[in-house]
């Protein structure tokens, strides 16, 4: 149940009658859109949580009951059991009610403030269900706007509930809400919405897993001492895991991605979530190795390594970096197919090559920063992402990916900075450089005894990362093609499975 719902000690009842059907009893708590309280409806003798709404500020009163009507009569169509059922809305003596099933449980954010953080499985059995609720809400087109722990109820048998669908939706309207006011909850709010961008399904996506966060590591990951301060966090900011890993690690911050277009879809999730529900003991113990996994891009870097090639040796004390396909005999039947404009591979060859993304400059990573010092990246590589210094790891880390060979077809610019070879084509390039990957991932460069459960990607440069000059950049990768390896469900690793190859 809502923070509202939850039974606190209450008031003497009103023992007043709303509609000529539903008699108060005792107020059950507050909340910023108004008093809810136990009710009894007298019709069929049910208990029911009645929700009294608080016309806003600056709101016409005519115009917020046909607002309020409207969106939650659609809310309480939807039919999934994670749907805090809508019995009614009603109004009376001008004020709005919404008549509600009563489910006597606690929130998510009572929970965690209470017990502290909940054990993965757990979190990833609430999530299944929470997102069970919003795909149902989001195929008959209906927006929450406002997923957050106190809107997630969750019993003792784990049975878990999302409530206040509409409200938000239902207030959200101009000719309601006063200048500047935020609809929804700042830390729980996607930042498309802090953009000013109207809410979308992916937005609710955000939230969830922005919810998750918070169920997982006991603390809201953007919230800040000033509304102004959270918002900035949300924009500008990225949030450690430090007590989870795996497939609910991927799944946390794949929702919490920045941009929507790069966030997991509703069915990734899902798929994510169920497998960490199956892994009861997948919990980093307190003071253990923490998983350092970043959502979305960093403002601050660049796509490539400035000043230093991707093959040069390793520094002191670090892995070796990944292998140039230029070592590998025969690359020069890749060159060959490339420069004839022949695409040599195709994904749907090989089931476990994921399609090929570009970076850079309008690419679909918008920074890819290569480290040639280590070897592991812990963000995964999907489009509206970045990779920038700070995610890549030591492989025994906790990791996303690893990055296993790269090539350079055509080298940097010359002296003058003019292109050495013109743009071949997105088409010619995505050839290259999946025959590239494909065939050193099914090498011995590849553990045998790990390569069935890995799947792998390519990333190529973008037109306008191709085209670029000395003096736009600082590394000959910008022409660079990269390949990188991971797990076939999503979910993270230890360890690297790329052999040395004399």
């Amino acid at each position: 149940m809502t923070d509202e719902q939850i039974a606190t000690t209450p008031v003497a009842p009103a023992m007043r009658m709303i509609a000529n059907r539903y008699r108060l009893g005792g107020e059950l708590g507050r909340g910023g859109m108004g008093v809810v309280w136990r009710a009894e409806d007298t019709v069929i003798g049910r208990q029911v949580a009645i929700k009294e709404l608080r016309l806003p500020d600056g709101a016409e009163e005519g115009v917020f009951q046909e607002r309020v009507l409207r969106e939650v009569r659609t809310g309480g169509r939807l039919n999934d059991p994670a749907v805090v059922t809508v019995f009614d809305v009603v109004a009376d003596g001008g004020t709005t009610y919404i008549v509600m099933e009563l489910v006597e449980a606690p929130t998510l954010s009572d929970l965690v403030r209470s017990g502290g953080p909940l054990a993965p499985h757990q979190v990833a059995s609430i999530g299944l269900q929470v997102l069970s609720a919003l795909r149902a809400a989001h195929q008959a087109g209906i927006v929450h706007r406002d997923v957050k722990p106190a809107n997630i109820m969750v019993a003792a048998s784990g049975r878990t509930k999302l409530t206040d669908f509409g409200i938000a939706q239902a207030i959200d309207d101009p000719r309601i809400t006063t200048s500047g006011m935020l609809i929804g909850s700042p830390a729980f709010m996607a930042p498309e919405r802090v953009a000013g961008r109207e809410a979308m399904p992916a937005s609710d996506l955000w939230s969830l897993g922005a919810a998750l966060f918070f169920a997982a590591e006991g603390a809201v990951p953007f919230e800040r001492a000033s509304t102004a301060a959270t918002l900035h966090a949300i924009m500008n900011e990225v949030p450690y895991l430090t007590r989870v890993q795996g497939p609910l690690a991927s799944a946390i911050m794949g929702l919490m991605a920045s941009s929507p277009e790069g966030r997991i879809t509703a069915e990734q999730a899902q798929a994510l979530l169920t497998l960490a529900a199956q892994q009861p003991s997948a919990m980093t113990p307190p003071g253990g190795q923490p998983t350092l996994h970043h959502a979305g891009p960093s403002p601050t870097m660049i796509a490539g390594n400035p000043g230093t090639s991707a093959s040069q040796a390793t520094s002191p004390g670090r892995r070796k970096a990944a292998w140039t396909v230029g070592a590998l005999a025969g690359v020069a039947l890749l060159a060959a197919g490339f420069f004839l404009g022949k695409p040599v591979w195709s994904p749907s060859v090989d089931e476990q090559m994921l399609p090929t993304l570009t970076y850079g400059e309008g690419g679909d990573m918008a920074q890819l920063y290569i480290d040639s010092s280590y070897n592991c990246v812990n963000t995964t590589l999907d489009k509206g992402r970045s990779v920038t210094q700070s995610n890549w790891v030591d492989c025994e880390e906790h990791h996303d990916v690893e990055w296993y060979a790269s090539q350079y077809p055509v080298g940097g610019a010359d002296e003058e900075g003019s292109p050495q070879a013109r743009y071949p084509g997105r088409e010619t390039l995505v050839g290259y450089a999946e025959k590239a990957c494909g065939l050193i991932f099914h090498s011995n460069r590849v553990n045998d005894g790990l390569r069935e459960g890995l799947s792998y990607r390519a990333l190529i440069p973008s037109q306008k990362e191709w085209e670029k000059r000395p003096d736009d950049y600082s590394s000959d990768g910008v022409r660079g093609i990269y390949c990188f390896v991971g797990d076939r469900n999503g979910g993270q690793r230890t360890g690297s499975v790329i052999q040395e190859v004399e």
